[in-house]
């Protein structure tokens, strides 16, 4: 795991970029834009940025924090892309896109849980 933590930086980045892209997503949405796929995507970012800066802040802690953190951020990336491929696009990504981003995702949290089972090393 610990050549994952050269990787952290980039949780970090891709967390503030899913807050930002949240808040302009929930803008979008309740502006006349298709509320539901917009407004998915948007919850899909708000609810993963701050979950993704308590992974990046508790990696000491969690063992597979990085881990965790990297798969729940392509599946959000997937899963939140399909959603707006097909809004402004008028199509998804591929096939399957955002249910591989939800399974994804799942994954990563279900890595979180693993988390808890390894001991950290002090």
């Amino acid at each position: 795991m610990e050549r994952l933590d050269n990787l952290r930086p980039l949780i970090l980045f891709l967390s503030g970029l899913f807050g930002a892209a949240g808040v302009a997503l929930a803008a979008a949405a309740s502006h006349g834009g298709d509320a539901r796929l917009l407004g998915t995507a948007s919850m899909m970012c708000l609810i993963h940025a701050p979950a993704l800066v308590a992974l990046y802040a508790g990696y000491r802690a969690v063992r597979t924090a990085t881990l965790a953190a990297l798969l729940i951020a392509l599946g959000t990336l997937l899963f939140s892309g399909d959603l707006l491929a097909r809004h402004f696009l008028g199509g998804g990504l591929f096939p399957m896109a955002a249910p591989t981003g939800g399974t994804t995702m799942i994954l990563g949290w279900l890595v979180v849980a693993a988390g808890a089972f390894i001991r950290v090393g002090r």
